[in-house]
């Protein structure tokens, strides 16, 4: 079956902090009900701890890791699951059940193995 990747926009906020412990109690209702397709996930900390990296010059340049994200906008990638599902029907309608979705976004995209 194929997999789906459902990145997690949503408000840029640390989700390990107790005030926002009813938000994650959805997820993890989410997690429970989605548990026969669920491959995978995981919260990222805020934006604030991200380090971007590029290579100058393409293979082999100078390495430059910068702190931050690389754009600012009004939702970030919070999070994300992999899910296995039998088309990308099912997958929507999966994505369609995780709180992001109620007052943020994910989106949806099929997995390219690599491995």
């Amino acid at each position: 079956m194929p997999e789906y990747v459902a990145m997690v926009y949503s408000k840029d906020v640390d989700w390990s902090l107790p005030e926002h412990a009813a938000e994650m109690a959805e997820y993890g209702a989410f997690n429970e009900a989605a548990a026969a397709v669920i491959r995978g996930g995981a919260a990222l900390y805020p934006t604030a701890t991200a380090t971007t990296v590029r290579v100058s010059g393409g293979k082999g340049g100078d390495v430059l890791a910068t702190d931050g994200p690389y754009a600012e906008t009004k939702e970030a990638l919070t999070g994300f699951f992999i899910l296995e599902c039998a088309d990308l029907d099912e997958a929507i309608a999966m994505a369609a059940k995780i709180p992001a979705a109620w007052d943020g976004a994910v989106e949806v995209r099929p997995v390219l193995p690599i491995m």
